[in-house]
């Protein structure tokens, strides 16, 4: 393949775990798009495909869920998303990410944040969603963590916000929704958990229960929880895709995974890579 030449490239990262103890639910990995990626030929180009984030496990210093991992195609980086807060440990600056964490639920007495996480940097996907700002021993609904095409959903009384929604691609040749925000978990019967958004996003649940996790390979947040386990984040994806008229990569790195076709996008090459890091050459 020649300078000058171009891919379509897709990079998602990894998203959020969501939060227990009443906790939000995971942010949605960053979300970055390009038609006609210039790319030239024998260069190595670093890719990396970002985890999704664990999530919460009860108990004062581990409550919140992580953050998931940044994915990288040369240039273009998106950034994990944020991992969803809770209502006995400050939610704090790792509630932000490409799309941001929902917030835990509130409890007088211990924290007071009621804000999400911020999508962060700006343009990679959407914010959390907030709590209440009010609470109770068994009624404290969280935020939904942000997709990135839509907001978490805020908490209301007694229902935990719904994770936003993610982008529908079909850089593959088929439509396929990524980057879907995990849903707020909440404590006691009588009250409803947030769902996860569309593309992946895990759902919150209610009570001891475990939270469902963000699907692998869309960036989705992981549901938040009552005070079970919640869900970790879905790992994250770098999709390349090209015209047939020039040559298969030149070479991909051992430590990657990947999927190649000729067939699924008429007239392209399409790489999926789905884990690993290292380097590619057109």
């Amino acid at each position: 393949m020649n300078a000058g030449n171009y891919c379509d490239v897709l990079v998602i990262a990894g998203g959020g775990g969501g939060g227990t103890d009443q906790g939000g639910g995971g942010g949605a990995g960053g979300y970055r798009a390009f038609d006609k990626f210039g790319i030239a030929n024998g260069v190595a180009y670093t890719l990396t495909i970002g985890s999704g984030g664990a999530g919460g496990v009860v108990g004062v210093s581990s409550s919140n869920g992580a953050k998931g991992s940044n994915s990288v195609f040369s240039s273009v980086t998106s950034t994990g998303g944020g991992r969803g807060g809770s209502c006995v440990t400050a939610n704090g600056t790792d509630l932000s990410g490409g799309s941001g964490g929902g917030a835990g639920g509130f409890l007088t007495g211990f924290f007071t944040d009621t804000t999400g996480g911020a999508a962060s940097p700006s343009g990679q996907g959407n914010a959390g969603g907030n709590n209440t700002g009010a609470g109770s021993n068994n009624n404290r609904p969280s935020g939904g963590g942000g997709g990135s095409s839509a907001v978490g959903g805020n908490a209301t009384t007694n229902v935990s916000g719904n994770g936003g929604n993610g982008t529908a691609s079909s850089i593959t040749g088929s439509s396929v929704t990524r980057g879907g925000g995990g849903g707020g978990g909440i404590g006691s019967s009588g009250t409803t958990a947030g769902t996860g958004g569309t593309g992946g996003g895990g759902s919150g649940v209610q009570g001891t229960a475990t939270g469902n996790n963000g699907t692998a390979n869309t960036g989705g947040g992981g549901g938040g929880t009552g005070t079970g386990t919640a869900g970790n984040g879905g790992s994250g994806i770098v999709i390349l895709a090209y015209p047939q008229q020039f040559p298969p990569l030149a070479s991909i790195d051992a430590g990657l995974t990947y999927s190649y076709s000729t067939t699924s996008r008429s007239g392209f090459r399409v790489y999926q890579f789905t884990a690993g890091t290292g380097t590619v050459k057109f």
